[in-house]
């Protein structure tokens, strides 16, 4: 089974509803499945914010969000190229309220390409343990703008000023 939370094998952390007997009609097998302590507390966090929107006790605008993993922030990192490449297709000097609703989804849609497969190439790296003997994987936090040293577009190119 996968993790419920990441999509990763899950490794024996679960949830259970206790909260009927066993041969209640109300209960049945949840498949809500961990990989690690980490997903399974996100979850719960989650979950405990949706049951208390749910419920009417807390306003839905007000619901905490979990922090970003180093993984995810390196993803969201790299996603700055897919983004400066769909502005630059409409154009850097229009501004964000006046994009149209194609142009609006055409950003969404480059962003999260862009994370979900940045996240998906992580996973993949590091769904096996390493061997020994080979070389480590690539750090996840090292820079995502090696190899943009010169096309950023909100930074002076080196050796030219203005």
């Amino acid at each position: 089974m996968k993790c419920w939370v990441c999509k990763r094998q899950a490794r024996g952390f679960g949830h259970t509803d206790n909260r009927h007997g066993v041969g209640h009609p109300r209960r049945y097998p949840i498949d809500w499945v961990f990989c690690s302590q980490r997903c399974q507390n996100a979850f719960h966090a989650l979950y405990g914010n949706w049951l208390r929107v749910k419920e009417g006790r807390v306003d839905s605008t007000g619901v905490a969000m979990i922090d970003p993993s180093d993984v995810e922030l390196a993803a969201m990192k790299k996603c700055l190229k897919a983004f400066g490449e769909a502005a630059g297709d409409i154009g850097f000097t229009k501004p964000l309220g006046d994009y149209s609703e194609a142009e609006a989804l055409q950003v969404i849609d480059a962003i999260v390409t862009c994370y979900t497969e940045a996240m998906v190439a992580h996973h993949e790296a590091s769904k096996y343990p390493p061997v020994r003997g080979m070389t480590p994987a690539p750090d996840p936090l090292a820079n995502p703008f090696a190899d943009l040293e010169d096309d950023l577009p909100w930074e002076e190119p080196k050796g030219k000023k203005p």
